[in-house]
């Protein structure tokens, strides 16, 4: 292979060489640590079958000359290229001025076989190289760690020519599954661009050419999004699926009597190293990582245990009995349950590490979890977010069942009700009649507290985003932070907290100052750390000590820069830092300065632009100060940029943010200076920018402004900015971005037309807020309503024709919605009737404003008119919690 003799020449010498120790990042500290195995030079990577586990030595130079791609046809293969140039990784690492930098051994933690391709890619004949379907994963998982620039754009280069094929069945239905939801994971936006008209090829071919495909389990919001393309197929499938949805029990009846049970299995398949759509499954028991069943509201507990069975199970005589269990009780009969059960042992799936039920309002977690313990004896990751039934009891329950467990997502809608708020009154009623438990759910055991430490210790990531159940002492905080008494050799290693890499508690608010104090001192080696809308202070921040964060949310607290300096001066990795409505944040400016050290405003400053390299900041209250322009070198890498009240970037640094943020995604500008020249350079040059929302900015914004097309935007918010827009206005934004949120505020000449141009030209919308938009509900909602994969909806001051039913027939013909925000302005009937099921499915938060009529003393009454008009009142907040309903009335909107 080239260049091996001249590396061993160099690595023997001068200094350059240097012992790359990588260790695969799934590995658990603390595991049975064998010795590494002797180094090898990076010539013989390729040559390594299978590769030693869990480390690799290799031995390498900071100035091997790597084989890299010939810049143009005239230039001469293998141009040569040193290696901490052909990756920004190995360039910071090797080159810059990390401690490690002049070491001659360095330690990396990461995929193990990405980065081996990474590496045998630098220093391969540029040729060689063969992306497949097997390879490119890894690939671009380890180009994107290593940041090996070339290798992601040769990646780039091969998807889009391969997804440009004619057949659409080249490419396997499994790879492009497991391709988008990396993809979704990692913010590769071509990849998402491309995979959901590619891989509906699949679907709509494979449903008209084949019997495989159980449209009826497919996500609705797959199902609503086809049907700009394909309007046929939509209707067929949204109509299987609400069918299903309203009698699911009857539906599995039925079939269990026909004998055709087969049509509502999500059977496992080779298509489902990633079931990423549950519809597409054979019988057999392949390599298995992943099931994602989100987004499907017509997923029963039923269907989930059916789903496992093998196909020899499913026969005259266990339909039978399975039809007599149903129709004596119902669904959670405990003899239906044990029935399934002793079915389903005899069929384990060990090799899926990943279930995802988010968004799966009708799944009973009870029994769901005793499904897991069953089929999935090895699950390492359990994502329900979204599912407010599922109760802190339910996470102790399912440590305690299904003990690999390291990852958890329980996470819900954050409430909307701040203790800012004015309240008038407010009242709680318990949840409706308490499920059934099954006696075994809540079986006791002396050792039970002393077990559930044990296996609390190995959760590294917990996202509890919104969960208001969890309180400082009742289980919640008190479990996170408890140590396992039976371990005297290390009061740390069995305290879950101590051991937490990422943790989401953001809108927690029932966690009290102490709890959160005691909370903060535990998490000492975290790396993504979430509390906004909490009651973080700065006696709790300054107890965290770690020195390894990538992600700080403490948006919305009352911290101030006494504790938070310190934290970003101990964190030089820090990629994320989030600090919008922080009023306090330059409150004690003060004791910032008469700290020891030097610790003064100014070096903070210092330290941002010196030490970081932020990927996601928000900036809002105490940044005003501040000379955006010295914060420009630490934006190189922004991908999400939120600026809000109390920061202001001018007009010349907007129009430069696709220079200086190449890589922008996401940008939330509130009461900032905006105008066509602007947005135009925006939606023209940001190439990747999928997120953009434009609350009250001044300026003079005209329809110029969106006459450019951005094919990757997903999400437009624009709240009283553009008050002259019309119904052929809101075509134009239809013609250029294909959108799943859409917000619009103050936009006065839009009227009934308007619904039907946003349920045409948006069908798979999730969110749809209408705030002051003209007359668009004047006629009702009938096509709103035909957006079926809406999970939250605003409707104020839209237009009084919205009736009486308006919040049953939403939680009815919206399975998914979770918010629902309703002025009684707008109500055709002076008012709306409460749900018929007050506990709904997915109902997190519903709200109504009240209006009140005021007569302006600045305008001469004239006969015959009124010189009255409506100012708001007060706000009808009901909002469900996993135990509670409550209540409220507060002065403000919200």
């Amino acid at each position: 292979m080239h260049g091996g003799a001249s590396f061993a020449a160099a690595g023997e010498d001068a200094g350059d060489a240097v012992l790359l120790e990588i260790t695969d990042a799934s590995f658990i500290a603390g595991e049975a640590d064998p010795s590494p195995p002797p180094p090898v030079s990076v010539d013989d990577l390729a040559g390594l079958d299978p590769l030693p586990y869990p480390t690799i030595s290799v031995r390498a130079d900071r100035t091997r000359q790597a084989l890299a791609a010939p810049s143009s046809p005239d230039s001469p293969a293998n141009e040569p290229l040193v290696l901490i140039e052909s990756s920004s990784y190995f360039r910071a690492l090797l080159g810059g001025s990390f401690s490690e930098s002049g070491r001659a051994h360095v330690q990396i933690s990461c995929n193990l076989e990405a980065a081996v391709q990474v590496l045998v890619y630098l220093f391969e004949p540029s040729g060689s190289l063969t992306i497949t379907h097997h390879t490119f994963l890894p690939l671009m998982e380890g180009g994107l760690f290593l940041a090996a620039e070339n290798l992601l754009t040769e990646c780039e280069r091969w998807f889009r020519t391969m997804s440009s094929q004619s057949s659409s069945l080249l490419a396997p239905l499994d790879f492009l599954i497991e391709t988008w939801y990396f993809a979704q994971e990692h913010g590769i936006n071509y990849v998402q661009d491309i995979c959901p008209g590619y891989l509906a090829q699949n679907f709509v071919g494979a449903g008209y050419l084949q019997e495989v495909v159980r449209i009826c389990l497919l996500p609705l919001e797959f199902a609503a999004g086809t049907k700009r393309n394909w309007a046929e197929f939509r209707s067929k499938v949204e109509s299987r699926i609400l069918n299903l949805l309203k009698d699911s029990l009857r539906t599995v009846l039925d079939a269990i009597a026909d004998d055709n049970l087969e049509s509502y299995r999500v059977r496992i398949t080779e298509y489902s190293k990633i079931m990423h759509f549950v519809a597409l499954l054979t019988d057999e028991d392949f390599v298995l990582q992943k099931i994602v069943l989100s987004g499907c509201p017509q997923i029963t507990t039923e269907i989930l245990y059916i789903s496992v069975l093998p196909p020899a199970n499913v026969g005259a005589s266990l339909n039978k009995r399975l039809g007599s269990s149903w129709a004596q009780v119902d669904y959670r009969n405990i003899i239906l349950y044990n029935e399934l059960e002793e079915a389903v042992k005899s069929s384990s799936f060990g090799n899926v590490h990943m279930v995802d039920l988010s968004k799966c309002p009708n799944v009973h977690f009870s029994t769901a979890i005793d499904w897991l313990k069953l089929a999935f004896p090895e699950l390492r990751i359990f994502r329900a977010s979204f599912c407010l039934t599922l109760q802190f009891e339910d996470l102790l329950y399912l440590l305690l069942t299904c003990p690999w467990i390291n990852e958890i997502d329980l996470s819900i809608d954050t409430s909307i009700i701040a203790q800012t708020h004015s309240v008038i009154s407010s009242r709680f009623e318990g949840r409706g009649a308490v499920k059934p438990k099954l006696t075994r759910y809540y079986a006791q055991d002396p050792l039970c507290d002393t077990t559930m430490n044990s296996y609390f210790s190995n959760i590294s990531k917990l996202i509890l985003e919104g969960r208001n159940d969890i309180t400082g002492w009742k289980y919640s905080i008190q479990t996170l932070c408890n140590s396992n008494p039976l371990d005297s050799m290390d009061e740390y290693r069995h305290v879950m907290a101590f051991r937490m890499q990422e943790l989401h508690l953001d809108g927690c608010k029932g966690i009290g100052y102490a709890a959160m104090s005691q909370l903060m001192s535990n998490v000492n080696i975290t790396n993504f750390l979430c509390l906004r809308e909490t009651t973080l202070t700065d006696g709790a921040l300054c107890n965290f000590v770690g020195s390894s964060l990538e992600f700080l949310d403490i948006s919305e607290t009352v911290v101030s820069m006494v504790s938070l300096a310190p934290v970003i001066r101990r964190n030089s990795n820090l990629r994320c830092l989030k600090a919008a409505g922080c009023r306090n944040l330059l409150f004690e400016h003060g004791e910032v300065e008469a700290m020891s050290g030097g610790n003064i405003y100014g070096d903070f400053l210092q330290e941002i632009t010196s030490t970081c390299c932020l990927e996601d900041v928000e900036m809002g209250w105490a940044f005003c100060p501040i000379r955006v322009t010295t914060l420009i070198p630490s934006f190189s890498k922004v991908r999400k940029m939120t600026i809000g009240l109390g920061t202001t970037l001018p007009e010349n640094i907007l129009c430069a943010l696709p220079d200086i943020c190449p890589f922008l995604e996401s940008l939330v500008l509130r009461f900032q200076m905006i105008s066509d020249k602007v947005v135009r350079n925006l939606l023209e040059s940001s190439t990747k920018l999928r997120v953009l929302c434009l609350y009250s900015c001044l300026g003079n914004l005209t329809s110029f402004s969106f006459q450019i097309k951005a094919p990757l935007l997903r999400i437009l918010r624009l709240e009283w900015i553009t008050p002259w827009m019309t119904n052929d206005d809101l075509a134009v934004l239809i013609q250029n971005y294909n959108l799943v949120e859409l917000s619009l505020s103050g936009c006065k000449l839009l009227d009934s037309n308007s619904q039907e141009l946003i349920s045409s030209g948006w069908p798979n919308l999730t969110c749809l807020h209408l705030e002051e938009c003209g007359q668009i509900t004047l006629d009702g909602v009938s096509s709103i309503l035909n957006c079926k994969a809406l999970e939250d909806l605003l409707l104020r001051h839209t237009g009084k024709g919205i009736g009486r039913t308006i919040i049953t027939d939403a939680i009815t013909e919206l399975p998914l919605l979770r918010k629902l925000a309703l002025d009684l302005c707008d109500a055709s009937e002076e008012g709306y009737d409460s749900p018929n099921n007050p506990e709904g499915k997915m109902m997190r938060t519903i709200t109504m404003s009240r209006c009140k009529s005021v007569r302006s003393c600045f305008e001469l009454h004239r006969e015959g008119s009124s010189n009255s008009k409506p100012v708001h009142k007060e706000t009808i907040v009901l909002e469900w919690s996993s135990r509670q309903l409550r209540t409220t009335i507060v002065k403000e909107r919200l």
